[in-house]
Formats: structure tokens, C-alpha cells, sequence
């Protein structure tokens, strides 16, 4: 490897013969690629032209990989992009190539293996320099303009990376093999031997959980704080098991003191990406479209099992921010929202005291500081990130007078939330990305059961058929989507879809089934769940692989089992495997799935706290699964609906069929076979374990028999 050492070393550019090229990243559809389109460096997108042009002139590349809302990489973009100096020595000596990470995951995930190899760290921007054939030779993540916190000067490490190359290529190639080597080793997997794992890993996750957990502030580790909501998911899911009050205290105050944090925006609804500190206050305030479908899921599931309203309330705000200010004119999700505005961080989100006096007014004013902390001095650079005091929770309401003031301040905010439109908003990232959108649809659905609101179903609805019609191209799904300053339903879609696109998207349609059950959902996901298995599966080991055949221009074919920003791909498939088995009776899929966590278990057992996605999955294998048909078609039937829904099921399949189409119901899902009911009452069949309980035909059976599963 190289010594980093050299990298400090004041070496002036090498001439070996520059060019010059117009920036091609102006053709691109991704945000962030279009702001670097402007900059002196002869960008190219990742593709066949730049990586032939290195192995052409024999040049070492420049990878440089970021997304829109990286506030370090706009940093780096005006110190050393726009810089002509700078620009001067890459058009020279490299080819520069741009990457968006949320398009091209596979080569993130690659090359930021590789820098934890050389570094022993990683994050955004990753800076990784390359051999024409693909294989590292350094990297870092920002580099200042000049030396300073002992990080080299970035025209330093240009200059040197050139000198070694031009001067050392037998050194370099033989630095680059081992890194490669070690990068094979790294993402390569092994099957375990180890038989089929059992309850007691969960068990395990949790306790290595708990002994991370934050008593007094919530979360599971120090600043900066993360949310996590499959770990959250987990302690809700053993504690159906066990009943252990520390799990769902764990779980509980994490939410809690993150809803009345600043990293909530309490005015607009949706959560920041985490907290600086330990309390959940100072956020860095982008905004990411994952987050928020995995956050508003987890606290509806929340809310199920623990009716707590504060929990209600912000799953509807997270879902109602997302239909306001992250929906696309053809139906999809945007990415992301950035955390500067104006060039500052969070501008758009703080207040002072005179501004919100401005606004309400004296008396009104008065009330909406006690309820956010609003101070004279503020809590972050002289303004207010608006939070809940622990002292003081609007969201009480164990009374009609505070449920009267809870009520006006809403009223207050909603002021307060039209005065903050006229600011300058935060640069949106307005791709659509088929696995994020999946996640969210699957919340939108879940939302729609449990609130009964038909905003959430259609929402839900229109992005699926947008999914379906503008993202799957001669039977591929794409990756990303873009159709800003196009006419509707002509923008763009790009780039073949990874496991993940194609897991969270049927993962997404199960669940339209649930709240909808037109069986057209099913279909689609069972399609979709064949292109995975079809282009995905391992068929010498098992599991999944995250990249498909077309994805042909890659170091290595990586399988990743564990967590990352999201749960395990595997994870997610896993589950999708399961609810089809169970939903159409098809065993291949389960016996899939349970190749997955067989030759997993060593993984999970040596590293439980990097595999929640995998446990919430095994959870889901190890059962019991409450299997719910439902035939009717009256006003019981929505009764008898809003009684599963409002309860904590994550293990459940559920399934519904009119009386006049039971038989062509379960043509397709076998659940429904020999299910009947007379015209006049809706009947609900509840089975676990291979064992049915007496059918119910009233809300308040059924309410006993689900308080009877075990």
C-alpha cells in the first residue's frame, strides 16, 4: 500500500502531457452530478467512455463519489472542485470521474471497503484513486485546499499520487493487487455450516442492545446519534414475546426523546439524519426519504402496541410532510432534502424570538416558547432549533384543558409553518429511487390500515402504478428516475436496479395488497419477486447477491448480509420470500428464505448488533404467523378490519375476499380455499401454527381471539 506519509510531501505537478475536455456531467439526470457540471474539472460520469479513455492514455483515475445533501462535499466542491489550480492538475494527470451514491450503491459499497481497508475509515466524499482496470490505490474522504488537523493539502496528494504512478507504476500495481486482494477477502461470503438459528439470537441482540442503550436520552450509542428503526423494531418484537419491561422501555424513551427533539422538525413534520449531541437537539438537518418511511413505520408499530398518541401524531406528520414536500409531479418520492439553505446549515429551520413574536403575536408567542424552549440567547448559533422541553409535552393531553391548549398550538405552528414557506427552502435532491420508494409506499399503505385516512392509499397507489410504468423498462427495473423541467411522465429512468430496488418495490406491493386487497398488487409482487430470485439468487450458495449480471463493470460482485443507512437487502428479500409463501403457497420461496438464515447464523451469532434487519426477518421464520382471512363485504367487515389493524401483528398475512369471489380469490391465494360466510355478516378465519381457531363473525370475537394468540 502507499505510505500516506509521501502524501504530506510538497511535490510540485508533473507535465506529462494535459488536456483539456469540456465537463460531460451536464448530459446527467442525478442533482448531484448536475452540481459539478460547472466546475473546471473534466468530469465524466461513471461509464465505458471514461474507463476506456484511462486505459487508453494509461491515466490512474480519480473516483470521487458524494450525493446531494453531503454538506462536506459541497465543502470540497468550493475549495478544490471550482478551484482552476486544482482542476489544472486533475485535467493533467487523471481521469476525474463523478459518481452519485445513491445511483451507483454498488460502487460505494466497493470502494468504501476499500478506503476502510487503507484507512480505517470511510464516509462522504470518498476520494479513491484507481488503476485504469478498477482497482485502488488510495483514498480519503474530504481533503482540505491547504495542510491543516494533519490532513494533507489535496493538490499535495495529487501531485504525488501522479509522481508515484508516472515514476513507480510496478510499485503502485503491486500496492493496488494486495488492496484488491484484501477488498475480495473483505466482501466475499463464506456459507456457514451452522444449523438453522433460533430464538436465542434475538434474545442475544437485544441484551448487547440494551447495554448500549441511553437511559436517560434514548438511543444506542454516543453523539452522533443515529436513529435506529429496525433495532427499534426488534425490542418491539421481543417484547410481544416476553413481555420484558426493559425492551420496551428501550424502545419508548428512543422515541420519545427523539419526537421531542430538534432532529423532528416540529413544525413541518419528518426527521433530520441524526443529532450532533446526545440529547437529539442539534441535528444535521438534511433530510432523507428513507429515514422518514423507515421512521414513520417503526412508530406505527409504536403506536400498535402501546396506543400512545404522541406516537400517532408523528407518523401522520412524517407521512404528511412526505405527500406535501417530497412527492413528485408523476407520482414517485424525491431523495432527499439538503441541510443548507442559503449556504447555511439549518437556516431554514431556526428561529429567534422576535421572529416567532412577529408572527403570533405577544400573548401566543409567550405560550409557543414554553412549549418548543425558545430562548433569548437560542440553542444554536443565536437562533432556536424548536424542541419539546422534557418538562413540558404538548402532546399530555390526559385532560380537556390540555387538550384545548394542545389544540391552539397546533393552530400556532400551522402560523408559524405558512411563515416559514416564504424562506428559501433547502436544495431538494428530486430523483426517485425505486427501493426508497418502495419503503415508502410500504408506510403509506401501512398508514392507510391503521388511520382509515384514503390520502394515504392513493398517494400509496399512484407511486406504485408510476413504479410499475416509468421504471420498469422491457421487463427491467430501473434504478432512479428524473423528470424535473419535462413534461409529465417523460423523464428519465436509468441505471438497472439493484436487490434492494427489487425487494423493498414487492416488499411495497404486498402491502397495497393488505390495505386494498386487489389482487392485482399480489401479482405484481410475485413478478417482482421472480426477477429477483431470477437475477439475484446464488444459486451455488445461496442468498442473494446486490448486483444483477448487468451490472458488468464492477471490482467484485458483492453479498452483504448485514445493516447499513437501511436494513440488509438480504433482509428485506427474506421477508418478501416468507409473506409470498405464506400468501400464495409457495414453498420454494420459504425454503429460500431459510437457506438465507442458515447460512447466515455465524454471521449473526459472532455480529447480532449488525444484522436487525435479518433478526426482524428470523423473527418473522421462527413465527408464530398469524395467518387472518377475512370474506364479507359489509360495515362489520371494516370493523373487523380496524381490529386487526390497530393491533401490534408484525408476524401476519392477511387476506380478503367478497362472498360472490372466494373461489376466484383463492385460485391465486390459497389462504381463502373452502372460506365461507353468509351475505349478511362479514367472518374472520384467524390460523397459527398450522392451527385454525373457531371462525368469529363479530368485532368483539374477534377483538378475544387475537388477544388470545400467543
Amino acid at each position: 500500500m502507499i505510505n500516506p506519509s509521501i502524501l504530506g510531501q510538497n511535490e510540485q505537478g508533473l507535465n506529462v502531457g494535459a488536456q483539456k475536455g469540456s465537463n460531460r456531467l451536464a448530459d446527467e439526470t442525478s442533482p448531484y452530478l448536475l452540481q459539478h457540471a460547472n466546475n473546471p474539472v473534466d468530469w465524466y460520469p461513471w461509464g465505458k467512455q471514461a474507463l476506456n479513455r484511462a486505459t487508453r492514455e494509461n491515466k490512474p483515475i480519480f473516483l470521487s463519489i458524494g450525493y446531494s445533501a453531503c454538506h462536506w462535499c459541497h465543502v470540497m466542491e468550493r475549495e478544490s472542485f471550482e478551484d482552476p489550480d486544482t482542476a489544472d492538475i486533475l485535467n493533467r494527470h487523471f481521469v476525474s470521474i463523478k459518481v452519485d451514491r445513491e445511483e451507483r450503491p454498488d460502487l460505494d459499497e466497493i470502494y468504501m471497503a476499500a478506503l476502510h481497508l487503507m484507512t480505517g475509515r470511510g464516509g462522504w466524499p470518498l476520494n479513491v484513486f484507481l488503476t485504469p482496470n478498477l482497482k485502488p490505490l488510495y483514498g480519503g474522504t474530504y481533503f482540505p485546499p491547504k495542510e491543516c488537523f494533519g490532513m494533507p493539502a489535496f493538490k499535495r496528494v495529487l501531485n504525488s499520487i501522479a509522481k508515484l504512478w508516472f515514476q513507480q507504476p510496478k510499485d503502485m500495481i503491486e500496492s493496488s493487487e494486495k488492496i484488491t486482494q484484501a477488498i475480495k477477502v473483505h466482501t466475499s461470503y463464506e456459507p456457514s455450516l451452522a444449523s438453522m438459528p433460533d430464538s436465542s439470537f434475538l434474545a442475544n441482540a437485544v441484551t448487547e442492545l440494551l447495554k448500549q442503550f441511553d437511559d436517560e436520552w434514548g438511543g444506542f450509542s454516543i453523539a452522533p446519534k443515529f436513529p435506529q428503526s429496525t433495532a427499534i423494531s426488534l425490542l418491539l418484537r421481543q417484547y410481544s414475546h416476553t413481555r420484558e419491561n426493559s425492551l420496551m422501555r428501550a424502545a419508548t424513551v428512543t422515541l420519545d426523546r427523539m419526537a421531542q427533539g430538534g432532529i423532528f422538525d416540529q413544525l413541518g413534520g419528518g426527521f433530520h439524519r441524526y443529532s450532533v449531541d446526545d440529547y437529539w437537539l442539534v441535528p444535521h438537518f438534511e433530510k432523507m426519504l428513507y429515514d422518514n418511511a423507515m421512521l414513520s413505520k417503526v412508530y406505527l408499530e409504536a403506536w400498535q402496541a402501546t396506543g400512545k398518541d404522541l406516537y400517532r401524531r408523528v407518523t401522520l406528520s412524517i407521512l404528511d410532510y412526505v405527500l406535501r414536500d417530497m412527492t413528485d409531479v408523476a407520482g414517485g418520492f424525491h431523495s432527499a432534502e439538503d441541510a443548507d439553505s442559503e449556504g447555511v446549515e439549518g437556516k431554514f429551520y431556526v428561529w429567534s424570538k422576535d421572529e416567532v413574536g412577529a408572527v403570533l403575536g405577544e400573548e401566543d408567542a409567550d405560550l409557543f416558547f414554553q412549549c418548543y424552549g425558545l430562548t433569548d440567547e437560542g440553542n444554536f448559533e443565536g437562533k432556536n432549533i424548536l424542541h419539546i422541553p422534557r418538562n413540558e409535552s404538548k402532546f399530555d393531553n390526559k385532560n380537556d384543558s390540555r387538550k384545548q391548549v394542545a389544540h391552539h398550538v397546533d393552530q400556532l405552528q400551522q402560523r408559524l409553518l405558512a411563515e416559514r414557506e416564504k424562506r428559501v427552502r433547502p436544495a431538494k435532491d428530486d430523483k426517485v429511487i425505486a427501493a426508497w420508494n418502495g419503503m415508502m409506499i410500504s408506510s403509506l399503505a401501512r398508514g392507510y390500515q391503521a388511520t382509515g385516512d384514503v390520502r394515504y392509499l392513493n398517494a400509496a397507489k399512484r407511486a406504485a402504478n408510476f413504479l410499475l410504468k416509468k421504471m420498469v423498462l422491457d421487463g427491467v427495473l430501473m434504478r432512479t428516475y428524473r423528470g424535473t423541467d419535462r413534461p409529465e411522465g417523460t423523464g428519465i429512468s436509468k441505471i438497472p436496479g439493484y436487490l434492494d430496488d427489487h425487494a423493498e418495490i414487492a416488499s411495497s406491493l404486498i402491502d397495497l395488497y393488505e390495505a386494498s386487497f386487489d389482487q392485482r398488487w399480489l401479482r405484481e409482487a410475485n413478478t417482482m419477486a421472480r426477477r429477483m430470485v431470477g437475477n439475484f439468487w446464488d444459486r451455488k450458495d445461496g442468498g442473494f447477491f446486490y448486483t444483477s449480471a448487468a451490472h458488468d463493470d464492477l471490482l467484485v460482485r458483492t453479498k452483504s448480509f448485514h445493516d447499513n443507512a437501511v436494513p440488509s437487502s438480504n433482509a428485506t428479500a427474506a421477508i418478501v420470500l416468507m409473506r409470498l409463501s405464506k400468501l400464495l403457497g409457495n414453498h420454494d420461496y420459504w425454503d429460500k428464505a431459510e437457506q438465507i438464515f442458515k447460512s447466515t447464523s455465524g454471521s449473526i451469532a459472532n455480529q447480532p448488533m449488525a444484522h436487525f434487519g435479518l433478526l426482524c426477518a428470523l423473527d418473522f421464520f421462527l413465527g408464530p404467523v398469524t395467518e387472518i382471512a377475512i370474506v364479507g363485504n359489509d360495515n362489520n367487515t371494516t370493523k373487523m378490519l380496524e381490529i386487526v389493524h390497530n393491533r401490534f401483528l408484525p408476524n401476519k398475512i392477511l387476506a380478503l375476499a367478497r362472498p360472490t369471489k372466494v373461489d376466484s380469490c383463492s385460485r391465486l391465494i390459497p389462504l381463502l380455499e373452502d372460506k365461507a360466510t353468509t351475505p349478511e355478516k362479514a367472518t374472520v378465519y384467524v390460523c397459527e401454527n398450522f392451527t385454525c381457531k373457531q371462525s368469529v363473525d363479530t368485532p368483539a370475537d374477534l377483538h378475544r381471539t387475537l388477544t388470545s394468540l400467543k
